[in-house]
């Protein structure tokens, strides 16, 4: 028998495909983001660490040689840091060869953690925090219902800089519609500036069923972009970043034009071919579907 016990649907950043999954926490300790429907089935709980523990061992004697882990579920930073760091040590002693754990994080769970704390954790192999800011808006943030300001957002980010955690940022583009794509697109790259992530991802917006963001865009509330002005908001953005050297990704499934650049050595590179894809227009140069949700 597998030794992982696992609840729900379990999702992971697409850089954790060959990562062991440990389930740490299940649901989000948040999950009142009106675009999501990820956890809404769920009741957020920590894991019992006991319970964890035997799963970490059982593992460790089929996989003795996993070199990464990620800890689900929807934001595991949550978890307590005294916890946390017996879960991090844990690990240590059962996989030898360890590299690096990660998780997903909530801007909340940054301010709840200490830079002396999150210094301690990355002596534990902490390698990588996935952090879904969304936007770099206030209109935004509050109308999704995110539960922190711009300001909290680089607080808590900072928190993890200073520790020297890497961070990688989620933002969802089209999120506030035609009537925000400016401010959010323009927002959102001052806010990242503040931050200057070591990654950036960016996905693009699908609607889904029975929540509030999916219900304002059905009843005309918001305007959905099509997929160039999808791009054209992407460029805004674009345009607005100053980094230090970010990996820039836009290339998960929901996402129409693929995107790779290290911002900002590649800055003016991927700024003209977005202009050349706009401006074309080249048929089958994008997927000819768009907001698949609605």
């Amino acid at each position: 028998m597998y030794p992982l016990k696992y609840e729900g649907d379990i999702y992971r950043p697409p850089s954790e495909a060959k990562s062991l999954i440990l389930q740490a926490t299940v649901g989000c300790s948040h999950n009142r983001c009106t675009f999501c429907g990820m956890y809404k089935r769920k009741k957020y709980r920590v894991r019992d660490f006991g319970e964890l523990e035997k799963e970490i061992i059982m593992v460790s004697r089929m996989m003795p040689k996993t070199a990464r882990i990620f800890l689900a579920d929807g934001n595991a930073l949550s978890i307590p840091f005294e916890q946390l760091s017996k879960i991090l040590s844990a690990l240590q002693d059962a996989f030898p060869q360890l590299e690096r754990v990660s998780l997903y994080g909530n801007p909340q769970d940054l301010l709840e953690k200490s830079v002396e704390q999150l210094r301690e954790l990355k002596k534990l192999k902490l390698g990588i925090i996935y952090l879904g800011i969304e936007s770099g808006s206030a209109a935004v943030l509050k109308d999704i219902n995110k539960g922190v300001t711009p300001q909290q957002i680089v607080e808590g980010a900072s928190g993890a800089k200073e520790a020297g955690v890497p961070l990688s940022i989620t933002v969802i583009n089209g999120l506030a519609g035609a009537e925000g794509s400016e401010e959010h697109a323009k927002e959102t790259a001052i806010l990242l500036n503040k931050i200057d992530p070591e990654y950036l991802g960016l996905l693009s917006l699908m609607t889904v069923p029975g929540t509030t963001t999916h219900r304002r865009f059905k009843e005309g509330l918001l305007t959905p972009l099509n997929p160039w002005e999808l791009l054209k908001e992407i460029r805004m953005m674009v345009e607005g970043l100053s980094l230090t050297s970010c990996v820039f990704r836009a290339n998960h499934a929901s996402n129409y034009l693929p995107i790779k650049a290290v911002l900002s050595q590649d800055k003016d590179r991927l700024l003209a071919e977005l202009d050349q894809v706009i401006t074309k227009k080249a048929p089958g140069s994008l997927k000819s579907e768009y907001l698949r949700g609605l």
